[in-house]
């Protein structure tokens, strides 16, 4: 099998993909925008070989790489990043070089434009926000007169929380309108729930071989345009409510042969409309890993590989050994942002927390608008423990 690896140095743990996919026995080839020389040595010891280009975002280039790969080593089997960056241009590549095993230009529309996301998921009998695909300023006054404020604003097509705002009255919608960016947006009644993930790896029948769930106490959103403080964990275990709907949404999408991040609203309140509160409402899906570490987190959590589980999906389409058996913990990320002061700084938090760190980093550029610029993770037993670290981490001075 001839599998090539689209970014394999970013983020920078996703070398285990490709470690993996070797130890199944896949001819892994990497394309990436980094010199070779800076990519790291564990990396280079999964690939047969690395073909840089100048610019990932440079088509032209990144078909050249193909061509080179299919002239020496023969047809490629598959082509994935696993990054919700490249999804677009994944799909674009598997078209061109008639690459079968992944999502192509036909499917790309329902899993990167959020307005179209909602057909996937009413089929999948999984409740969707009111929606207005913003045109005029008349249009969306029209459509608050029947929603009411406030209301939720992002690009149509974007990642994450990418300029995406709350407007909460006239003077918000007037302000946005007067500075809105020239690329289509869609606009959301606003939806009072937690944000929850249905995370794993599902087959080419579109049937999750594992999955887990994250858990989003304060929306990305807010953290993002308040440059706040992001926490979330993995969950120990899957709520049964959340595994169906889970399980239906990705069936409906025809999500096959991937690793998959598909998120939910859990409602704080009943929602006329859209259900009872603990109820499970759309959100977005996302046809990739969880951003960042996510993945680590996921096997922290449930003493489980998932960088073999989904290698061993995309070789055999099954998991040869999978063992859920071990103990499950919250895995907690805590992450802290320069110039501001906390109550606690790094070497008091090693100090009480540091024979139990999982993960201790700086994050890169990429993802600290999201992230935080230090992170923090560890694995907790109970739901005390788990909040007492974050507090101990984020409390600021």
């Amino acid at each position: 099998m001839n599998f090539v690896f689209v970014s394999p140095h970013f983020p920078k743990t996703y070398w285990n993909f490709c470690d993996r996919l070797k130890r199944n026995g896949a001819n892994v080839l990497g394309i990436g925008d980094a010199p070779y020389d800076y990519i790291p040595d564990e990396l280079k010891a999964t690939l047969t070989e690395y073909y840089r280009v100048d610019s990932l975002a440079n088509y032209d280039q990144m078909v050249r790489a193909m061509g080179y790969f299919t002239h020496r080593y023969g047809k490629i089997d598959w082509v994935e990043s696993n990054n919700e960056f490249w999804l677009e241009q994944d799909a674009a590549l598997r078209t061109d070089f008639n690459i079968n095993t992944g999502a192509k230009n036909d499917f790309i529309d329902r899993i990167k434009f959020k307005s179209h996301m909602k057909d996937s998921y009413r089929a999948a009998g999984v409740p969707v926000a009111r929606h207005h695909m913003v045109s005029t300023l008349e249009a969306a006054r029209d459509f608050i007169k029947e929603v009411g404020y406030p209301v939720i604003v992002k690009p149509d097509n974007g990642c994450g929380a990418e300029a995406t705002y709350k407007l909460k009255s006239d003077a918000d919608l007037e302000a946005f309108y007067a500075a809105k960016p020239q690329v289509s947006y869609i606009m959301e009644e606003f939806i009072n729930g937690t944000i929850v993930s249905f995370d794993g790896v599902a087959d080419s029948h579109c049937v999750p071989l594992f999955y887990t769930s994250n858990y989003f106490p304060t929306p990305i959103m807010d953290i993002v345009n308040t440059q706040g403080d992001l926490a979330y964990w993995t969950q120990k275990e899957v709520p049964e409510a959340l595994r169906k709907v889970g399980f239906a949404t990705i069936k409906a999408f025809g999500a096959k042969s991937r690793f998959f991040h598909c998120e939910f609203f859990r409602l704080n309140e009943d929602k006329a409309g859209l259900g009872k509160k603990g109820d499970y409402v759309a959100l977005e899906v996302n046809m990739r890993p969880a951003g960042g570490y996510t993945p680590d987190m996921i096997n922290f959590a449930n003493s489980v590989d998932c960088y073999q589980i989904w290698a061993d999906m995309v070789c055999f389409d099954q998991v040869r050994s999978l063992d859920l058996n071990g103990p499950h913990y919250y895995c907690v990320y805590a992450s802290q942002r320069d110039g501001v002061r906390y109550v606690h700084n790094h070497q008091q938090i090693m100090a009480r927390y540091g024979s139990r760190m999982k993960m201790c980093d700086r994050l890169p550029e990429a993802l600290v608008m999201d992230m935080g610029n230090q992170m923090y993770v560890i694995n907790a037993e109970t739901e005390e423990e788990r909040d007492e670290f974050v507090k101990f981490v984020q409390e600021r001075a």
